[in-house]
């Protein structure tokens, strides 16, 4: 069986999505270090108590990773909806690619500046590119 060419942009926000956490870790342990938290006897609490507690720009990555464990949850469900429907090629390709290309795009404004006027436009952008999937895969399974 040949891969549909949908799987490449699957795996690339995947693999940046694990990159982020990576980010994430990097910087937050440090500056929980030097914020003195003992982890040790954190009970009951989730990551946003943190904000509290760290630094903006630390938990800005934190941010940015929980957002790639939202909306993307609908990108790759409509992927292997359009895998299924043999229509994961061409036009939805393109349009997959320019999903994760602005989905890096908004993690790199978040993580960085969070200049929210600028990661709303990739986020609006990246968002119509998942809504004319949705919609290729409605036509797809519902023609």
């Amino acid at each position: 069986m040949e891969n549909s060419p949908l799987l490449q942009p699957m795996v690339a926000l995947i693999l940046w999505t694990m990159l982020m956490w990576l980010w994430m870790y990097v910087t937050r342990i440090p500056a929980m270090n030097k914020a003195k938290i003992d982890s040790a006897n954190l009970v009951g609490t989730k990551g946003g108590d943190l904000d509290e507690l760290l630094p903006p720009a630390v938990q800005w990555k934190a941010h940015n990773y929980n957002h790639l464990l939202a909306e993307p949850t609908l990108f790759y469900a409509i992927c292997v909806v359009l895998i299924l429907s043999g229509v994961g090629n061409g036009l939805n390709v393109t349009l997959a690619w320019a999903y994760v290309g602005l989905r890096v795009v908004h993690s790199l404004i978040q993580v960085t500046s969070n200049r929210v006027l600028f990661r709303f436009l990739a986020f609006a952008l990246s968002s119509l590119c998942l809504i004319a999937m949705g919609i290729h895969a409605a036509i797809a399974v519902f023609h």
